[in-house]
């Protein structure tokens, strides 16, 4: 039976890697939209915010199909933490001489400069919050990853899954706190982080791939399914703009209304496998953590180029979308040139 129900879940999934390419492209969207004071952009940037959690979810779901039943658990586990621990510190060391590239070039006091920017390299900052001082503030999604997939792997060991998911989930309505809840009572750390924000939905994920054949609201009815999705979808969009702008609060990065959003929209994951099969952009999706690495490189080399040039970048909707876009082909472009040069690096290697 474990052999049976082991061979099901490795079964491939392709509406994961189909609803990670609108993810990515959410990402990509937050990150070059302007403020949020225009309700245009507000609303698209509430709506995005499904991205993260997502990714979170489809890991926590896609350690666990590897996991699950597996007798040689605690290999894959390691091998996993040292895959992304190695893209952690590879990224983070690819900002960092772009960063010191850029004082070098664009700032006077060069030295007052680079001391002031190694201040900032804390344990605390480089090895929990991810990213320390460099421009590469998105790599705290990978260090939330690590920690978020270790605190999951030592509750599975002790079949606590279910425990976990309950205390995670305390900690995420906590980290509300420190986000779009804040002013009620603002909690003086950062919770965009592991604890607060990765680990539920991480869990969230494992715990889907755990009770993927013994529960029944996992075979919901795809139009029922998508009526949920609008709805949450409206939902968080609604409690945005409660939150920020009739109670004046800070614009949070999560919601309560996103457990609900992402919860559904990964159960009609679970229930459309095939959804997406042999399309371009399930392909894309799949290289969807590339593209997210490098699209914020794409985005300073951008600036850079239209401040060069005394090109204002225009606050109309069209233009930020299609600026959206090319940021994110360019960014799928260089991954595309990077593995490219990689191979044939690593070709000349072998023939040395």
């Amino acid at each position: 039976m474990a052999v049976e129900r082991r061979s099901s879940l490795m079964e491939r999934n392709y509406a994961v890697d189909f609803m990670k390419f609108f993810a990515i492209f959410a990402v990509v969207v937050i990150h070059t939209f302007p403020a949020d004071r225009v309700m245009g952009f507000f609303i698209i940037d509430t709506l995005s915010r499904f991205a993260v959690p997502f990714f979170f979810v489809a890991s926590g779901f896609l350690f666990g199909v590897k996991i699950i039943n597996y007798e040689k658990s605690f290999t894959y586990f390691k091998k996993y933490v040292v895959k992304i621990v190695k893209i952690y510190f590879l990224w983070l060391f690819f900002y960092t001489v772009y960063d010191v590239i850029i004082i070098l070039f664009m700032q006077k006091n060069v030295t007052q400069e680079l001391a002031k920017y190694f201040d900032g390299f804390t344990i605390l900052n480089v090895l929990y919050y991810g990213g320390g001082p460099t421009s590469g503030y998105h790599l705290w999604f990978l260090t939330a990853l690590i920690w978020g997939i270790i605190f999951l792997f030592l509750f599975f060991r002790f079949n606590k899954i279910n425990i976990l998911l309950i205390i995670s989930l305390v900690l995420n309505l906590i980290g509300l706190f420190g986000q779009s809840y804040s002013m009620f009572f603002k909690i003086p750390i950062s919770t965009r982080d592991a604890m607060f924000l990765g680990l539920f939905y991480i869990t969230l994920g494992f715990f889907f791939a755990d009770h993927i054949k013994s529960t029944k609201l996992w075979r919901m009815d795809s139009k029922i399914n998508l009526l949920f999705l609008c709805a949450f979808s409206l939902l968080q969009v609604a409690e945005g703009f409660f939150l920020d702008k009739a109670l004046s609060g800070s614009h949070g990065e999560y919601f309560i209304s996103t457990i609900f959003l992402t919860t559904f929209l990964f159960i009609f994951v679970l229930n459309n496998k095939q959804f997406g099969k042999d399309l371009w952009l399930t392909k894309i999706g799949a290289k969807s953590l590339s593209i997210y690495v490098i699209h914020v490189f794409i985005i300073n080399i951008a600036n850079l180029a239209f401040n060069a040039m005394g090109i204002h970048l225009s606050k109309s909707f069209l233009w930020h979308l299609v600026y959206s876009l090319f940021v994110f082909i360019i960014s799928y472009g260089v991954y595309n040139l990077f593995k490219y040069l990689r191979s044939k690096l690593r070709g000349r290697i072998k023939e040395a």
